[in-house]
């Protein structure tokens, strides 16, 4: 199948990353290359681009469209939280501009036997990166009734989450669950009907959940946020584009301290704690899609831009 995947705020974030053509250029979550294209084209020839991904799909799709950039381009598969070792290891010390696109992207969502979608049968899987031993079927089959339970609740913010979680223990008592349609089957017998009836797939948070839980997508993010705002130059970008309130509260929080770090009570004078902001948010409101990019792309929907300048 065809590595397809239609770039989210596509011109807002080639905007914000405020691109200078002799710069180093880094995104994170490579995908099948629509921001990396676009940051190429703006690119001299002293200009570099680097693009990490962990998916393997991704960097062959990436690899091939990138192609007529090949001399200034480096691709690497990695999970974005190693961006510094990357960076180390081809000798680079600071970049001008970091990329994330946080969202899943239409190739893994449309790739059935990924087992990322809930619309289609397949073996539960969900893992961005296939080196990983663990897979969907092993949260669900061997989490304690408590932790699917935290899990529903905290990542999928289902307010089902409670009785989801006392469904599957039940089910997998029978048999294991193993596939996706076992398990919507599962999730739906524990939502009521008039529920399901007026909202939407009620499979779609439990899914979320069991995703952003397998990928560690929100502790990557919060673990590494601070290291890749480090990485910029003066005056360099990172431009992270979320589509869930977790990832975006997440980096709204994180720019804020970055900004203002300070930890003095109000009633100091002064400030002694010696705190230095590290530099500016750009967008005191995210920048979200208009409403033709979500006429044109209904996934973009819930996507949100946020960009900060180091100072």
């Amino acid at each position: 199948m065809e590595f397809k995947h239609k770039s989210v705020l596509l011109d807002e974030t080639i905007n914000g990353l405020n691109i200078k053509p002799d710069g180093i250029y880094v995104d994170g979550t490579l995908g099948g290359g629509g921001h990396a294209y676009e940051v190429c084209k703006r690119l001299g020839e002293h200009g570099r681009f680097i693009g990490i991904d962990q998916d393997a799909a991704a960097i062959e799709a990436a690899t091939d469209r990138l192609k007529e950039f090949a001399d200034k381009v480096t691709i690497v598969r990695s999970n974005y939280c190693n961006m510094p070792q990357v960076l180390q290891e081809l000798g680079i010390d600071k970049v001008d501009g970091i990329v994330l696109d946080l969202g899943v992207s239409s190739y893994q969502l449309d790739t059935v036997e990924r087992g990322f979608t809930y619309r289609e049968n397949a073996p539960l899987d969900m893992r961005m990166d296939q080196r990983n031993d663990q897979t969907a079927k092993d949260i669900v089959n061997n989490y304690s009734e408590f932790d699917l339970y935290r899990i529903i609740r905290d990542y999928g913010e289902d307010k089902f989450a409670k009785n989801i979680a006392k469904h599957i223990v039940r089910a997998r008592e029978e048999k294991p669950i193993e596939t996706t349609d076992e398990l919507t089957e599962v999730i739906k017998a524990a939502i009521p009907m008039k529920v399901r009836m007026n909202t939407g797939h009620p499979a779609k948070k439990t899914f979320q959940a069991i995703r952003i839980e397998l990928n560690k997508e929100l502790e990557v993010l919060n673990d590494t946020l601070n290291d890749m705002i480090d990485l910029l130059n003066s005056e360099g970008r990172i431009c992270i584009i979320t589509f869930h309130s977790l990832e975006d509260r997440i980096v709204k929080s994180i720019f804020r301290n970055n900004e203002n770090p300070c930890t003095c009570p109000p009633s100091f004078p002064a400030c002694v704690c010696g705190k230095k902001p590290k530099g500016k948010v750009i967008t005191r409101k995210p920048i979200i899609p208009s409403e033709e990019e979500i006429e044109e792309n209904k996934r973009s929907k819930s996507s949100k831009l946020r960009v900060f300048e180091r100072g």
